[in-house]
């Protein structure tokens, strides 16, 4: 180790929980699985994190659910609960923890979501933030008055227009535009609000903000996407991103890129933070939480649920497919409307033939080739060695933390918090108590 090593002061690790809702991380068939749509399954989870000392908390968002083959998806049969709502709701019961919601920019406007975070701030005193999402699947458009009406080429194009007019709601007052009056406390003075008006394809609009400037003057922005579209979309507008590069050397090189391309924009690379997302199995010894991994794999994906999952890709039916059996020889079809709400990540054809080359390179069942594809990061040890292997990603530049999911609801992320945490602030790689004043502040932008 050089001496330019040994000074290098200690990057600080960031931490997120997300709430283990509807996704293939969740295990229902666990004892201790509890509901995803009860408050106080929100409020655990939230506590844990503020008691662990979390940067954040993060909600996803479903606005349509999902079906596979004409039937509604299993998880998603417990509902999806409106992001806002939980939200303000938890705002009252933390008191540091930032609270990040995913909202479309798709189906929304821009006025809305703008008011929406403006008073989510102000309920949390700086602590909102906001996962920018697009679509342009008309399977959920269909929810919506406007439907699938938009190209999935324009989503970008509608997300930047939608993210500028919003900032144009947040700046519209002036930061003195409230005004305190000896007589009659504090009052609004109108020559301090600007109108907002913008003429453009997506929107035009010509009104007038609701509220003063939040504490944050505009919410911590996530994004998440990992086209060259949606990198350069986030290392131009995002605070953070949320990513799903979390091995040590891949993530390296999507921090690298991106963090090149927020300086291209002027940016400060520090102000951009990368976020994988990553899951972790905690055992007394290393040999039983590997056994506690590979259980819990076991109860994520099923026999059918596998079959589901090849279904996706394969587009069609394979119901007569043994699980437990080889891919099946039949190429895929080409009928998107066999999973309805799903995002594709590419051609099934590609995705199919580099499945079929994993499988017969490790000579593969189709359940243990969809457990090996969908595995996201995992931490998988000792609460010491988990803490070592989250500690080298941070202090090697792959992140600057990680959005933890964990496999049961609510209770998934207490002994992470009780085992890992203080191992990290042993390390002085981790808080021991919030400093600042908003989300932004502690997450040093």
């Amino acid at each position: 180790m050089g001496a330019d090593d040994v000074t290098k002061p200690r990057k600080q690790i960031h931490l997120g929980a997300h709430f283990p809702g509807v996704n293939n991380t969740t295990v229902w068939s666990d004892p201790d699985s509890g509901s995803q749509i009860e408050f106080e399954s929100f409020v655990h989870l939230a506590r844990t994190a503020e008691r662990g000392m979390f940067d954040f908390f993060f909600l996803a968002e479903g606005l349509r659910l999902r079906e596979h083959r004409g039937r509604i998806h299993d998880l998603d049969v417990v509902g999806r609960p409106d992001t806002f709502t939980v939200l303000a709701a938890l705002a009252a019961v933390t008191e540091h923890l930032g609270l990040a919601g995913t909202v479309n920019t798709t189906f929304n406007e821009p006025f809305e979501v703008a008011r929406q975070f403006a008073t989510l701030d102000h309920l949390s005193d700086g602590r909102a933030a906001w996962n920018m999402v697009t679509s342009s699947d008309a399977f959920t458009g269909a929810n919506f008055r406007r439907g699938g009406y938009l190209d999935h080429a324009d989503r970008y194009r509608r997300a930047e227009e939608f993210l500028t007019v919003a900032r144009l709601f947040w700046d519209s007052w002036s930061a003195d535009a409230v005004l305190a009056d000896r007589g009659t406390g504090r009052y609004v003075e109108p020559d301090r609000i600007r109108v907002v008006e913008h003429h453009g394809p997506q929107f035009d609009v010509r009104g007038v903000a609701t509220l003063p400037p939040m504490p944050q003057r505009e919410p911590v922005l996530f994004q998440a996407g990992d086209s060259d579209e949606g990198r350069t979309f986030g290392a131009r507008h995002a605070d953070a991103l949320f990513t799903l590069h979390s091995e040590l050397q891949a993530g390296r090189a999507y921090y690298a890129d991106v963090k090149a391309r927020a300086a291209g924009f002027g940016r400060n690379p520090d102000h951009l933070k990368v976020f994988p997302a990553a899951s972790f199995v905690l055992g007394d010894t290393a040999a039983e939480a590997a056994d506690k991994a590979r259980h819990v794999r076991l109860q994520q994906v099923s026999g059918p649920t596998a079959i589901a999952m090849l279904e996706q890709v394969w587009q069609r039916d394979l119901s007569d497919v043994d699980p437990d059996g080889p891919l099946p020889e039949v190429e895929p079809a080409d009928d998107p409307t066999v999973t309805q709400g799903r995002v594709r990540h590419g051609d099934p054809r590609a995705i199919a033939a580099a499945w079929r080359e994993r499988a017969e390179a490790g000579n593969l069942s189709i359940r243990e080739l969809v457990i090996a594809v969908t595995s996201r990061q995992q931490f998988v040890g000792t609460a010491a060695q988990v803490a070592d292997e989250i500690d080298l990603h941070v202090q090697s530049d792959a992140c600057d933390g990680f959005i933890l999911v964990p496999h049961l609801t609510p209770r998934g992320l207490d002994e992470f918090v009780d085992q890992v945490v203080p191992l990290l602030q042993e390390r002085g790689s981790f808080r021991t108590g919030y400093s600042g004043a908003t989300l932004r502040d502690r997450l040093g932008l």
